[in-house]
């Protein structure tokens, strides 16, 4: 009796159940081999996608790494679904290993193993090749055009999180029959009574000439969480420490404030891993796409917190900015809590510097406070003996004033001040 081993693969793209599926696979291969043999060993993949080349996914990797073992346990492989477990060009790639090996490859479609000198087979598993990536491309063809049409004629929310000054609210049983029987709910937009409000606030600070760093400073200066510090269950790979500009400008940057469901601003593509080497596979990666293919609601689709008008405004009005100051460390230092750069603020006459982070208090220092704030002077002061510190040759005292007049000169390293919320620090890096 021959000992087969059986190889398949489900994905849950489209929602399969795993153990389903891996039944029915594996119940083709048992009829084909019955009266032949029995399958001793089997490599399933759960959760890969079928464009994952043969060598990145677990289990068929470890079955072609067996083929290389003469002490595999088994002396011929079977498939239950061909679509399933060859993609686009993987078969050419693939079934050369296991004739290099000599380990028969069964099929149902063929009836048995292929023959790899009949032309008819090659053709067979080509086209069935071919066929798995048509299928897999028509499926995302009208997934893709199916949530078109219902974000652009219904307005419906299609799922994801809501936007920042919004929560989601139940709107309803699912218009599939088949779901509604099963209990599940369609679910719309409505204003967060806390939110809401600074969303607006963005928008007016930003009409009225503030850039989003200013913005960012006006709403941590005001103590108002963000939405990490908001929502930290929702927000939980973040710090939530305060404002960023980065967070502002993707707020402004939202169309969905204008009342207007809008899909399609993010998609998927697949990108080789490797250009040089096709046989890799692709990975997929989510890319930002270009406004022109976002799909607008016809009507308005829930509450506005802004106009078009507006929205399209807060994009285009330049930030006013003041009289040019001058900063003689710009760039060099940095906050002693955080580590972030600190940025310069002209306050009373002189220039300053200061730390933008707003710091929740468990990630205080003892004896600090939340805000990083320093004046220039301060700091200059120590520019001298920080200098001669960096450039004294190894032990001379720091306190030593009169530096050996015939010590060779040396360019000074660059100097990176670190300031706390208490004292000056510096030291050179």
């Amino acid at each position: 009796m021959i000992r087969f081993a059986f190889v398949g693969r489900v994905s849950t793209e489209d929602l399969q159940d795993p153990a389903s599926s891996r039944q029915w696979q594996r119940r083709r291969a048992e009829h084909l081999v019955a009266g032949h043999g029995s399958i001793v060993a089997e490599f399933f993949d759960v959760g890969q996608s079928r464009a994952v080349a043969w060598p990145r996914g677990p289990e068929s990797a470890r079955l072609l790494a067996a083929l290389e073992d003469p002490g595999r346990g088994f002396e011929v492989v079977v498939v239950g679904e061909p679509q399933r477990v060859f993609y686009d060009n993987q078969y050419g790639l693939t079934f050369p290993l296991f004739v290099h090996f000599g380990v028969p490859l069964w099929v149902p479609e063929v009836g048995g193993a292929i023959d790899p000198d009949s032309e008819a087979h090659m053709l067979i598993m080509a086209a069935y090749a071919a066929m798995s990536k048509a299928e897999r491309r028509r499926i995302q063809i009208r997934v893709h055009a199916a949530m078109a049409a219902q974000a652009e004629l219904e307005g419906r929310f299609l799922g994801g999180r809501p936007p920042y000054g919004y929560r989601l609210v139940d709107a309803g049983p699912h218009p599939r029959p088949d779901m509604a029987a099963l209990g599940a709910r369609t679910h719309r937009l409505e204003l967060d009574p806390v939110t809401a409000p600074v969303v607006r606030r963005i928008f007016e600070l930003r009409l009225a000439g503030d850039g989003a760093k200013r913005i960012a400073t006006v709403l941590n200066a005001e103590g108002v969480p963000c939405p990490a510090a908001q929502d930290p269950a929702r927000n939980w790979h973040r710090t939530g420490q305060g404002w960023e500009p980065g967070t502002v400008l993707a707020l402004l940057s939202n169309p969905r404030y204008t009342g207007h469901q809008v899909w399609n601003r993010q998609s998927k593509a697949e990108r080789l891993l490797d250009v040089h080497n096709v046989g890799l596979g692709t990975r997929t990666v989510l890319r930002w796409n270009p406004s022109e293919k976002w799909v607008y609601s016809e009507r308005k689709a829930h509450p506005a917190i802004g106009s078009r008008a507006e929205f399209r405004a807060a994009q285009t009005t330049p930030a006013v900015r003041g009289r040019p100051r001058t900063y003689l460390l710009r760039g060099l230092l940095r906050c002693g809590l955080c580590g972030r750069a600190m940025e310069g603020a002209w306050n009373n006459g002189r220039a300053n510097y200061r730390c933008t982070a707003r710091r929740a208090p468990e990630h205080l220092v003892e004896g600090t406070t939340r805000n990083v704030y320093v004046r220039e002077d301060a700091v200059t002061t120590h520019l001298g003996a920080l200098l001669i510190r960096a450039t004294a040759p190894p032990g001379v005292p720091f306190d030593q004033a009169d530096i050996p007049a015939t010590r060779p000169r040396r360019s000074p390293p660059a100097v990176r001040p670190d300031c706390d919320s208490t004292t000056t620090r510096s030291a050179a890096h």
